[in-house]
């Protein structure tokens, strides 16, 4: 136990993630109510390495949103449109096919597929989607929609859910997104999405397709008005779940963005509160394999502080995303898989290609460690994070030390 631990107000917990038991809802608040960033950062670093060892992931995939056509209005969403609305849009089948054969001849696996409830398309429109896009390759995993936009389609098939994802299934559905879940507490639904689905709903959905043999990831939006006790509750529920059904692949933490929504007064999550939140997760979410950094709504530079952080998976080259992108977000929407090779490697961590089950696709060799000290010397990404008092603290994501709780 390094000296940084020793004097920390949470070696309790440290001594209990240490030795691989679970912690419980007040450790989880302690947690959140702390502001030992790096203590905190350490004790996730530690549950990353028993589950993960010095492996971080990726993906070669292509997000494509289908449409932003929505019959909801949620106060946080910056996506949605009206079908007279300037900048609504709809793909047709057609463009997504070509969208889909031009991301296959650069090597991608996988296509994340999810869009608004569209109030006109046929259960038809979802099907073909699916069959033509496994058409192209039988190897292509179709990652696609939400659990709102699950009981939408139960609802436009007239088909009950077990149903309607048997359809989706044998149509060519491989896995389902975990978004939708936002904060689970119903009155923090209220104000940012009160007409979506309630938490038991999407619970309800994943359970059953669990059930099914199926997979799929979980979520939390943070940064709008939610309180650490709803974080906490909503991370529980996720773990209960998945003590249940073991259907989950992967936690994703999603960051609230207020630009262009119905709630601009809001800030959003700084970058400290992320790195926080990622760390909690992956200490107390202790049933789920994977922590994954979405490096498009953080950049690509606090993605890679968060694979010291409890973080063991930077998403993929994506190619095309809409949602953050239409409430401001100013990273690129792709990255080459040499950008994200190097980004994982200027850590210290070993970059895996994956598939969308965590399956290992490649390996990538070791770099000359005298080249990555050259170009560590040279380029050394730092980020500045602020503490809640204010303060700034530099981090560096290469060459951190244990001692400093970030390596």
């Amino acid at each position: 136990m390094n000296k940084l631990i020793e004097r920390s107000e949470l070696r309790d917990i440290y001594e209990k993630v240490e030795a691989g038991r679970r912690i419980s809802e007040d450790d989880c608040l302690r947690l959140y109510r702390s502001h030992d960033l790096a203590a905190i950062g350490a004790m996730a670093n530690v549950a990353r390495e028993q589950k993960n060892g010095n492996v971080a992931y990726y993906i070669l995939n292509r997000h494509i949103n289908y449409s932003n056509i929505c019959i909801l209005d949620c106060d946080f969403c910056a996506f949605y449109r009206r079908r007279r609305d300037a900048g609504a849009y709809e793909y047709n089948l057609p463009q997504m096919i070509e969208k889909a054969r031009e991301a296959l001849r650069l090597g991608i696996t996988e296509i994340h597929i999810v869009g608004g409830l569209h109030p006109s398309l046929k259960w038809e429109y979802y099907t073909e989607m699916l069959r033509s896009l496994k058409a192209l390759d039988p190897r292509l995993h179709l990652k696609a929609f939400t659990a709102i936009e699950i009981l939408h389609l139960s609802w436009v098939g007239k088909r009950s859910v077990p149903q309607t994802l048997s359809a989706l299934r044998e149509a060519g559905l491989g896995s389902l997104t975990g978004g939708g879940a936002e904060i689970f507490d119903p009155e923090v639904r209220n104000v940012i999405c009160h007409a979506k689905e309630s938490a038991e709903e999407w619970a309800d959905v994943h359970r059953t397709w669990h059930k099914m043999g199926g997979r799929s990831t979980c979520t939390m939006l943070i940064g709008h008005v939610e309180k650490e006790h709803h974080r906490v509750d909503h991370l529980r529920r996720l773990r209960e779940l998945q003590d249940e059904t073991g259907g989950f692949t992967a936690f994703v933490t999603l960051a609230f963005h207020p630009q262009n929504t119905k709630l601009p007064q809001l800030p959003g999550p700084s970058g400290y509160d992320m790195l926080k939140t990622l760390a909690i997760a992956r200490i107390y979410l202790d049933n789920i394999d994977h922590i994954k950094a979405y490096w498009i709504l953080m950049g690509m530079k606090l993605a890679q502080v968060s694979l010291s952080y409890g973080v063991d998976d930077l998403d993929g080259t994506i190619m095309e995303e809409k949602i953050y992108h239409m409430a401001g977000a100013k990273t690129p929407q792709e990255v080459a898989r040499e950008e994200l090779v190097k980004a994982i490697r200027e850590t210290g961590r070993e970059p895996v290609q994956r598939d969308s089950l965590y399956q290992v696709v490649r390996r990538e060799e070791a770099a000359p460690l005298r080249k990555l000290d050259e170009e560590a010397a040279a380029e050394q990404p730092v980020a500045t994070i602020r503490s809640p008092d204010g303060s700034p603290s530099r981090v560096a994501f290469a060459g951190a030390s244990n001692e400093g709780g970030t390596a």
